[in-house]
């Protein structure tokens, strides 16, 4: 709703306005530039109330105003609806003449270039404005329009008068408005990625949205958090590729039911998280320190780790940077170290390099417990573009930090380790599996390493033994 100005200041888009000039503008005694500029300043709020970015502008003539103009390209539909603009206009059409030799304008922010250079045309006696715009700014910001030699009028400029209180007025105009945007849209896409619609996932766990991690410089994260902050037990379920955070649904009601917490966040460029265009944006180091921030920002205590391939790796590296926040870890389909069996690195390999790779037929293939909701895996990946992460990440596999021995040693002395397979995991065999967990962790106990009757997603059977891990993992 537009505010008028104080009644001296009619409206300079009010209808009746060039008709009431005359009576209302009764000559002003001669005041000084700070007196001028601050009747701009209360056309450039009315501007701002107007929902324009706040400018305004009068021009003074023989000790009074005889043209004013606020900014008004939004409400007149028109970009040339600047306030010095239409303070010329009103002006010319109360003086009858164009020129406006012996004329003053006063105006909030620095000039551009096409209100410096129909002032110019003018031939305007003298330009003060208040602050200064040092993106768009004419005269003598950016450029200075009014100092160039070559044109044949030259008109006196005046800089910064109340130019505090003029930059105060834009500032709290534009917070107001980041205000408003962030609560219409808190999480604005970035131009460098893709964002699937809510409405695609309908029917899975409802995330809550984090866009706030310093990594993520600005990316959307979907996040499951439930439970209790305050439970003995928070369960991090972290996924690896190509899957995503529904891989855990089955066994999230358990969890709840005993009063834990549970934390499922989708990686960045799967599920229901943003997804960047470009595969260079992966990398191990950066997953890891996202999650890592996520951990910190959510407060997690007494957390088991729930990883899942990949998962487990990028999760292992978090418990050993905060390992105060970790007291266990249930690492299901993870291979441990060196190098992974043929089977599974060709399967990463294809995903990466084919571009139509049909994600939930592949992902049946290695594990028959896939099959029963393969449009869930293809989801993220339904539409062209939106395969970075799938590209990047036999590379990102590759960086993968070591796992954290010592920790992994401690958590199996304190019965706070277990490590799951699949007896028919296709890109994992069982018994190449077992034999690289136990080279890679001698002392590992038989009970803490165990095969399930299912392939390579254990999460999606992993219901029935959630009352096991709980009674396991019990502080």
């Amino acid at each position: 709703m537009r505010r008028a100005c104080a009644s001296r200041f009619p409206d300079p888009q009010s209808p009746g306005h060039r008709d009431t000039l005359t009576a209302e503008h009764r000559p002003l005694p001669q005041a000084d530039d700070e007196a001028w500029m601050r009747a701009a300043l209360e056309l450039a709020r009315a501007a701002a109330q107007a929902g324009e970015v706040p400018v305004g502008a009068v021009i003074v003539k023989d000790g009074a105003i005889v043209g004013q103009g606020r900014n008004a390209p939004v409400a007149q539909g028109d970009p040339t609806a600047h306030a010095e603009v239409l303070a010329l206009r009103d002006a010319a059409a109360r003086l009858g003449n164009y020129r406006l030799d012996d004329c003053t304008l006063y105006v909030t922010l620095e000039p551009c270039t096409m209100c410096s250079g129909a002032m110019l045309h003018a031939r305007l006696g003298r330009v003060v404005y208040g602050a200064a715009e040092p993106r768009t700014g004419a005269a003598g910001s950016v450029l200075d329009v009014f100092a160039l030699p070559q044109i044949n009028h030259h008109t006196q400029v005046t800089r910064g008068v109340l130019a505090g209180e003029c930059a105060a007025l834009m500032s709290d105009f534009f917070r107001t408005r980041r205000a408003e945007q962030r609560a219409a849209q808190p999480h604005p896409l970035k131009d460098t990625a893709l964002r699937h619609a809510d409405s695609t996932f309908g029917g899975f766990a409802q995330p809550q949205w984090r866009s706030d991690l310093p990594a993520l410089a600005g990316l959307r994260l979907a996040v499951v958090d439930e439970g209790p902050h305050d439970a003995p037990l928070t369960w991090l379920c972290l996924h690896g590729s190509p899957s995503w955070g529904q891989l855990f649904q089955p066994m999230l009601p358990g969890w709840l039911q005993a009063g834990h917490r549970v934390v499922v966040p989708d990686l960045p460029g799967f599920g229901r998280s943003d997804q960047p265009k470009k595969e260079k944006a992966h990398s191990a180091a950066w997953h890891v320190q996202v999650l890592r921030e996520l951990v910190l920002a959510l407060d997690l205590r007494s957390v088991v780790l729930v990883g899942h391939d990949d998962g487990a790796r990028l999760g292992l590296a978090v418990a050993q940077a905060e390992p105060a926040r970790f007291c266990g870890a249930w690492l299901m389909n993870a291979w441990p170290a060196g190098p992974a069996p043929d089977a599974c690195v060709q399967w990463f390999a294809q995903a990466a390099r084919k571009p139509s790779w049909p994600v939930g037929r592949a992902m049946h293939e290695a594990g028959e417990e896939a099959g029963a909701q393969p449009q869930a895996w293809n989801l993220p990946f339904s539409q062209p573009g939106h395969r970075a992460a799938l590209q990047a990440w036999p590379r990102v596999q590759a960086e993968m930090p070591a796992l954290p021995m010592e920790l992994l040693v401690q958590w199996s002395q304190q019965q706070r380790l277990w490590v799951q397979g699949g007896e028919h995991d296709a890109l994992m065999p069982a018994p190449a599996w077992r034999h690289a967990w136990l080279q890679a962790l001698p002392q590992l106990p038989p009970a803490q390493l165990r095969l399930s009757p299912c392939g390579h997603w254990v999460p999606l059977c992993a219901a029935g033994m959630v009352a096991d891990a709980v009674e396991y993992f019990r502080p």
